[in-house]
């Protein structure tokens, strides 16, 4: 495939942290479309920097929203979407130019390592991710606190992967985290119990799922031999988790006070 036929897509705010180091694996691209929601730090400086950078702002409603409207934007015929944090490996960059262009297939997962600052531990509750896709075969549709894509046709998975290397602050992670927990406490309600994922059941269980996450982070994913780096990941993950039995405690709390 060639590159050129292929659009990194990048949504952020206040990504300065961030954003310079994704940019620079990106070097390739002959064009990249930055969709701001009015950041009020250097992040559009920063964005202002790099030539190939074109960038809209708009007003954030949902991610889904968002993510459409960045697609309308691509001209080509592949989009490559981007959190401000996902930094391209080396070799990731070497196996997208690789790719057939003649294939049937329409989207592409690619697998992550998760990153505390800059060392990438050995596992991660990441998924690998639909994030390179044909323009006109994709939509994205709001799930939760977060958003899902719906790819027409074949899919395949990448063998590189991409590090997700957030160094924003800890006050900017709590901030996300508590918005976040807010909208999947009412995906968890609305949502009937036979439509949930065995993990958002006991998630409702309020109890078990903070120490499930904490054991599944440091002795599945083999966190505790990344040292103290694996120790805060999985502290995060524990935190998140709290922070959404809290959410859904406080939910129920005012439905019975209702009642």
């Amino acid at each position: 495939m060639l590159l050129e036929s292929i659009t990194p897509l990048i949504l952020t705010f206040n990504e300065a942290p961030n954003l310079g180091r994704t940019l620079h694996q990106l070097a390739w691209a002959k064009q990249i479309i930055v969709i701001d929601s009015f950041s009020t730090d250097t992040t559009v400086e920063i964005a202002a920097t790099y030539p190939q950078v074109r960038l809209f702002q708009r007003k954030f409603d949902t991610h889904a929203t968002q993510w459409n409207y960045g697609i309308a934007q691509v001209g080509s015929e592949w989009v490559l979407s981007l959190d401000a944090d996902y930094v391209l490996s080396n070799e990731l960059i070497t196996e997208l130019a690789a790719l057939p262009e003649d294939s049937s297939i329409n989207g592409y997962f690619v697998r992550f390592k998760y990153c505390v600052f800059g060392k990438p531990l050995r596992g991660t509750i990441l998924p690998p991710r639909q994030a390179l896709f044909r323009r006109n075969q994709a939509i994205y549709i709001d799930d939760g606190h977060t958003q899902l894509i719906q790819v027409q046709g074949e899919s395949d998975t990448l063998n590189y992967s991409i590090y997700h290397d957030d160094r924003k602050p800890l006050s900017r992670w709590l901030w996300a985290q508590d918005r976040y927990m807010v909208i999947e406490v009412e995906k968890l309600r609305m949502t009937p119990i036979h439509k949930l994922s065995w993990g958002d059941r006991l998630r409702k269980q309020k109890i078990v799922a903070p120490f499930i996450i904490l054991l599944y982070c440091l002795i599945l994913k083999g966190g505790i031999l990344d040292g103290w780096h694996g120790w805060y990941y999985a502290f995060q993950r524990l935190l998140a988790e709290i922070l959404l039995s809290i959410r859904l405690i406080e939910a129920e709390t005012k439905d019975c006070a209702v009642e």
